[in-house]
């Protein structure tokens, strides 16, 4: 040992907080991923129980909100869309993303159907997906 290592003790090395440099950790990786899933996985029922009507606006909006559960499935669950052969490279893609272009995209795909459709089935179907996107939003404002 030197002197310098005498005087200054290293300090000790923190693991990475995860391997982009979004500045999530990968315990809030996570809670976005399982917020997505629960939020694709709610939409696509209120999805289809909002297509079940004749007025066409819920058609509408049920049917947006099927694909806006496509779309959560895809960029977050990759693995259960593995018939597609496009999804992985969709999932790297949205993982390439930055946290507030997430965010602006999830929140912005689940207010189309409430504009769409003003109704109960429509708000609670959407409620967790917005949610997914201020999580995301949330990550972008970083530690303050």
């Amino acid at each position: 040992m030197s002197a310098q290592d005498e005087q200054c003790p290293a300090a000790p090395l923190e693991p990475a907080a995860s391997s982009s440099d979004d500045g999530m950790t990968w315990w809030y990786r996570w809670l976005c991923r399982i917020a997505g899933v629960i939020g694709g996985l709610a939409c696509a029922f209120a999805g289809l129980w909002n297509c079940v009507t004749i007025n066409p606006l819920n058609i509408a909006a049920g049917a947006w909100m099927m694909l806006n559960a496509f779309v959560l499935f895809l960029c977050e669950a990759p693995f259960c869309c593995q018939f597609i052969e496009f999804a992985n490279a969709v999932a790297g893609r949205a993982d390439r993303l930055r946290p507030w272009h997430r965010a602006a995209f999830y929140c912005g795909m689940a207010v189309v159907p409430v504009l769409l459709s003003l109704t109960l089935t429509t708000l609670l179907g959407n409620a967790i997906a917005f949610r997914t996107g201020v999580l995301y939003g949330l990550a972008a404002l970083g530690k303050r």
